[in-house]
């Protein structure tokens, strides 16, 4: 359990995350933040490469420990993480 000194702020809401991933991925890939969906996939629609995807996990980690204590996306679950709902909904699950 986290210390409670360390935890500064309720978990961030799911509009919220969804905002985050957007407006990271959309600085990673030089993209309009409208030009990512929910939907979107991160390789067929929005042309992520891994390297990308690394960047993104790394922006969320550092984001999100500010809320969560140890936030970590694990490297194995990457590949699981096809759409921008796929990752919004797994971190969802770690956050809440």
């Amino acid at each position: 359990m986290p210390a409670e000194t360390h935890v500064r702020q309720s978990p961030p809401e799911r509009e919220e995350v969804f905002d985050l991933i957007r407006d990271q991925l959309a600085d990673i890939l030089e993209l309009e933040p409208s030009a990512v969906a929910e939907s979107s996939s991160f390789v067929d629609d929005l042309g992520a490469d891994s390297l990308a995807l690394i960047e993104l996990v790394e922006a969320l980690e550092e984001e999100l420990s500010e809320r969560t204590v140890g936030f970590r996306i694990e490297d194995e679950d990457l590949e699981d993480l096809k759409t921008v709902r796929d990752a919004l909904d797994y971190v969802m699950e770690r956050v809440g």
